[in-house]
């Protein structure tokens, strides 16, 4: 990260966000760094074990880390529980990207039944349909699309190109980055013999306060009631998020993560990337699902983590393992026929 406009003393940084201060409190900090790559203005952090070994070359003016590993820096630092939420935090301060300032560009084109708040920026090309509802100090990027009857409730901040479905409602706060579509049809379709009629979808979509959702990321409307994410959702990129889903408050996916139709998903669950829930199922509160894991059945025991994920190996022992899980099957029945014949030869079905 280049430096900022912004300095702060490591004195100042340590009380604010009450954290030890190992070091000189007259330190100036300019910016945030990693630990291989920070200058002696600015400040990195130590949060993953992984990266120990990078700790003692670090040439950053400060880390972040915990009182475990502070013996073993050679800079100020800073002690905290958490070093990366520390690090988060510290690191808002040095986010120098601007913000559009209010405004309505020339080239936007906005129904007159909608609402707009105060201090509202909306870029160029956006269409925002009839009656919306646009709150105090929300930014809606260029090339936004809002349909008919949104409701963005204040601070809202749309990235480019956006697309909000008929009804979508945001809460407070609420950040979209650019491509996502929320709103648009969920998968619902009837067959009628010999061909596909489609089912209509008259639900919408209800995110809560300070939910975010990633780049090109897909949230289905509902086909009947609304498709609702509670508060403090965060979903990362390219996530698909089938039609009457329920997520609970302070859950998060990573990318490639999706959930099926009419699945409930609890209150601060994990879930890894490219991992998949199935439909019409639940999962209990605090679940973990690791990376590539298929959800299959309702997890209805709280705070359990879940993996079925086999891991890379060389082709060559990938192979004889296969071979050999496909002769399970076999040997299984084998096996059943000896315990009904203990002693006997095993008989082929």
């Amino acid at each position: 990260m280049a430096p900022s406009e912004t300095t702060h003393r490591l004195g100042e940084l340590a009380a604010r966000f009450e954290l030890e201060l190992r070091g000189d409190p007259d330190a100036v900090i300019d910016g945030v760094g990693t630990l291989g790559g920070a200058t002696p203005s600015q400040v990195s952090f130590l949060a993953n074990r992984a990266y120990r070994t990078d700790l003692a070359a670090t040439q950053a003016g400060a880390v972040i880390l915990r009182d475990s590993d502070a013996d073993a820096c050679p800079t100020h630092c800073l002690v905290a529980p958490d070093p990366y939420l520390a690090y988060a935090r510290i690191a808002t301060l040095f986010d120098s990207r601007p913000a559009a300032p209010p405004g309505i560009h020339p080239t936007a084109v906005i129904d007159p039944g909608s609402t707009l708040g105060n201090d509202v920026s909306i870029g160029a090309h956006v269409v925002i349909g009839a009656d919306c509802t646009i709150g105090d100090g929300c930014r809606i990027g260029p090339g936004c699309v809002l349909e008919a009857a949104c409701e963005l409730g204040p601070g809202c901040r749309l990235h480019a190109n956006v697309s909000l479905g008929h009804g979508v409602r945001l809460g407070r706060r609420v950040i979209v980055h650019a491509g996502a579509v929320i709103g648009a049809d969920g998968f619902g379709i009837a067959f009628a013999g010999d061909h596909w009629e489609k089912v209509p979808q008259v639900g919408s979509v209800e995110i809560g306060d300070d939910c975010e959702i990633g780049a090109n990321t897909c949230v289905d409307r509902g086909a009947i009631e609304n498709t609702v994410l509670e508060e403090d959702v965060r979903l990362d990129n390219l996530c698909q998020i089938g039609h009457n889903v329920r997520i609970g408050a302070h859950s998060a996916f990573a990318g490639g993560s999706a959930v099926g139709g009419s699945a409930h998903v609890g209150r601060y669950c994990l879930v890894g990337g490219h991992a998949g829930i199935a439909g019409h199922i639940v999962v209990a509160d605090r679940t973990t699902i690791a990376a590539k894991t298929a959800v299959l059945r309702s997890i209805t025991e709280p705070g359990l983590t879940w993996s079925g994920v086999i891991g890379a190996q060389p082709i060559r022992a990938w192979q004889k393992n296969l071979s050999r899980l496909l002769k399970l099957d076999d040997l299984a029945r084998r096996v059943k026929n000896m315990e009904k014949n203990p002693g006997g030869a095993a008989e082929d079905d």
